[in-house]
């Protein structure tokens, strides 16, 4: 069914996560979609499809109620650090700095990206499962707290940390609990290529113990992603808690506990996350009572959300070109874009929703598939979908693409990468330009036997 059949009941205004399109979508009088108060259609008019749309007040709502709802929930102190895996740019670093986050990056360019866009070092937490000297150095030259994952991690830094000025990290390991949506694994070990087993944790904890250039103050662990139940959550607690108490009996001053993020979002109407409270209040309620039963100080509280801060608070837009009937099979409708900006279809089957912008509510339906335009059979955005009559130069709007769609976008077919902007109450600003044609060449190098002498 169309998405805004019944476009204004169950909106969550305090959890976007909950919620398939931006915060501040609306229809108006003429029937036409609209978000941050600019009318889809005329910002693809402007800046050309495919584009990003971002809802600033989705992303402030999210950050805001993470936060209040750890002061109202968590006894003890806070942080929640963005995961900017899910879309890195200066403006979302930014936007999130001024809301009073902390930042999690997994490499240099996103270390930077958030340097530059305002968020403190020593409020980012640096992972990695394969970290260079080079990004290493970075870290450590910023004040960036750094997540141990391996035994690699400690031989790079005895290089590069000096005594005098020892470095800030975090252990993470493997807490023997694995979750993605709905189902979720309680193990002793668990194969994975992040974070120290088990059975090492006591051993790395003595080990680390022994040098001057290491201070330890954080345990990290992560369980999942798109995650709809909070149970995995509560048993997380208490495997965490139990480390927690470990490390501290071996002589390291913890004061930091990050449980990850992993909070699902809601991308088709059938999904149905926890809200940002309920998810917070959940583990606040967990990581006290572990804590409470081992006679422990409160740590400081880390979580990393991502997806359930920006998935929602994005859409892209389309422009409808070629259509394709295939008689007793399928219609498709091919749009100008595809796996080369959003590759989780492709790679994941993951599930979306749309609806034509300047159409929302039409009720003449016809059954299609939205196919991309890159050459691979398997680039289709939406699978027998139903959609409103459809004419090629109608725009489409793909909801709940905040999120790994930018940050893994690629150039695949030589396609320029789309042009993102952000709007907000009337107002709307570039925060990433369009990539050209030429754009991809500049990187590329040309040896003199190759070029032509005539």
């Amino acid at each position: 069914m169309p998405l805004f059949r019944s476009y204004e009941s169950h909106r969550d205004m305090n959890s976007p996560n909950r919620n398939i399109s931006p915060i501040s979508s609306a229809i108006n009088e003429s029937g036409k979609l609209f978000v941050g108060g600019f009318q889809l259609s005329e910002l693809a008019k402007k800046y050309g499809t495919p584009l990003y749309v971002l809802d600033e007040l989705s992303i402030r709502i999210g950050c805001r109620t993470y936060i209040n709802a750890l002061k109202k929930y968590y006894p003890g102190k806070s942080l929640p650090l963005y995961a900017s895996k899910a879309n890195s740019s200066l403006t979302i670093c930014a936007l999130i700095a001024s809301e009073g986050f902390g930042l999690d990056a997994v490499s240099e360019g996103e270390l930077l990206t958030a340097l530059r866009g305002g968020v403190k070092g020593e409020k980012i937490v640096f992972h990695g499962n394969n970290k260079s000297d080079s990004e290493l150095s970075f870290a450590y030259q910023n004040n960036v707290i750094i997540v141990l994952d391996n035994h690699h991690d400690i031989e790079r830094l005895k290089r590069i940390v000096s005594d005098s000025t020892p470095v800030k990290v975090m252990l993470r390991f493997t807490p023997g609990i694995e979750c993605h949506t709905h189902e979720y694994i309680r193990t002793g070990h668990l194969d994975s290529k992040f974070g120290f087993d088990p059975d090492e944790v006591e051993d790395v904890l003595k080990e680390l113990k022994s040098y001057k250039w290491i201070n330890l103050t954080g345990l990290h662990a992560h369980i999942g992603s798109q995650i709809f139940e909070t149970q995995p959550h509560i048993d997380l607690a208490g495997v965490m808690a139990d480390t927690l108490k470990m490390a501290r009996e071996v002589g390291h001053p913890i004061t930091d506990l990050n449980i990850g993020g992993g909070l699902g979002i809601k991308y088709v109407p059938e999904d149905n996350p926890p809200s940002i409270e309920q998810w917070i209040q959940c583990v606040s309620f967990a990581v006290v009572e572990a804590c409470k039963a081992r006679n422990l100080d409160l740590p400081r509280l880390m979580c990393e959300p991502g997806r359930s801060l920006v998935a929602n608070s994005g859409l892209t837009i389309y422009q409808i070109g070629a259509k394709k009937v295939v008689p007793g099979i399928r219609t498709y409708l091919s749009v100008d874009g595809g796996m080369s900006d959003n590759p989780r279809p492709i790679t994941y089957e993951s599930l979306y929703s749309a609806c034509l912008v300047d159409k929302p509510l039409n009720k003449d339906l016809e059954k299609v598939t939205i196919a991309g335009k890159h050459c691979e059979s398997g680039d289709v955005l939406l699978k027998d979908y139903f959609l409103p009559y459809c004419e090629s130069g109608d725009f489409l709007a793909v909801f709940g693409t905040g999120a790994y769609n930018y940050s893994m976008s690629s150039n695949y077919n030589r396609i320029p990468r789309p042009a993102t902007v952000i709007v907000s109450d009337g107002l709307v600003e570039l925060t990433q330009r369009r990539e050209l044609p030429e754009d991809l060449l500049q990187l590329d190098v040309l040896p003199d036997r190759f070029i032509s002498k005539n």
